[in-house]
């Protein structure tokens, strides 16, 4: 059996920076545990534990592999609290991973502590996300799929071991954000196309084996229009300026899909070492004036891509 799509993703992230070098794999150590706040969650740029940051600190951590015993047992009382709220999706995501990498790493099992028949449970909870499209929407109160929205509740599924109900519907969703321009929209009205949900959209697809021919060379094309100026990727076509998120999302999509001539590894490396602070970090594009956690993984990522 496969591993889970963040699993593998990891795994080949951390392969791939493997060889960079421990005076830098050192600073960026310390500047994500730096975020790490008393109750052992991790901040954004405003302090106070997040477990959105969380997970990107502990993936940050994890890709590095740099991640000690005593980092995943710190991080405990932060999980145990936050699994008793009422999480999104993105929470939900966002918690399974961290767990996972707790558990590998400081042998704290949290999963084990919930009712034996969670995976049911949480598959049915998944549910109550979707929506008439045929997609899975940002909150319950949701009347439309989203592109990003269903990527994750796809990754949940396969973190838990459970298969997605109705799969075809979920492709035909994905089918129907597709836009004249090749690339993929996030909900329904949007007219324009993104990066980000493209590569969601291309993540699904393969998933469920629904790739061919026509639609590579859709996201081709596509891509080839978000390219920026720096050397990475925008966000869009209407954006003027290239984001580590787009380039981490387009270079993964042109990899995953195995796009060729999209970019060039020097100008992307290049443009990644831009948005690096000398003490350790990342931040979201060179106008940025300030790393965080989010943007050092996916600087990390490219990163690791690259190599």
């Amino acid at each position: 059996m496969p591993l889970p799509y963040l699993i593998e993703l990891g795994n080949r992230l951390t392969n791939g920076l493997a060889s960079l070098p421990a005076d830098r794999r050192e600073r960026h150590r310390a500047f994500v545990l730096s975020r790490q706040m008393p109750d052992g969650g991790f901040a954004g740029r405003e302090d106070g534990s997040d477990l959105y940051y969380t997970a990107f600190a502990v993936r940050s951590l994890a890709v590095l592999n740099v991640m000690s015993a005593e980092d995943g047992e710190r991080l405990v009382p932060f999980l145990r609290q936050q699994a008793r709220g009422q999480l999104t999706v993105i929470d939900l995501v966002s918690w399974l991973y961290s767990a996972l990498v707790v558990q590998s790493c400081a042998q704290v099992d949290l999963l084990e502590e919930f009712h034996p028949e969670w995976p049911t449970r949480l598959a049915e909870m998944l549910e109550t996300f979707r929506t008439r499209d045929g997609g899975y929407a940002k909150t319950l109160e949701g009347a439309a799929g989203s592109t990003y929205h269903s990527f994750l509740v796809a990754l949940c599924y396969e973190l838990v071991g459970q298969p997605l109900p109705e799969p075809n519907r979920l492709v035909q969703f994905v089918f129907d954000r597709q836009r004249e321009d090749g690339g993929f929209v996030e909900i329904a009205p949007m007219k324009r196309s993104g990066t980000n949900p493209t590569a969601a959209a291309a993540a699904l697809l393969r998933m469920f084996n629904a790739l061919d021919d026509e639609l590579r060379d859709d996201m081709t094309a596509f891509l080839k229009e978000v390219r920026g100026d720096e050397g990475g990727f925008q966000a869009n076509t209407r954006i003027p300026f290239s984001d580590g998120l787009s380039t981490f999302t387009a270079l993964l999509t042109i990899q995953d899909l195995k796009l060729p001539g999209l970019y060039d590894s020097a100008r992307v490396r290049e443009f990644i070492d831009g948005l690096e602070f000398a003490g350790g970090g990342f931040r979201g594009a060179q106008w940025d004036t300030q790393a965080d956690v989010e943007y050092t993984f996916y600087a990390l990522g490219v990163l690791g891509l690259l190599a």
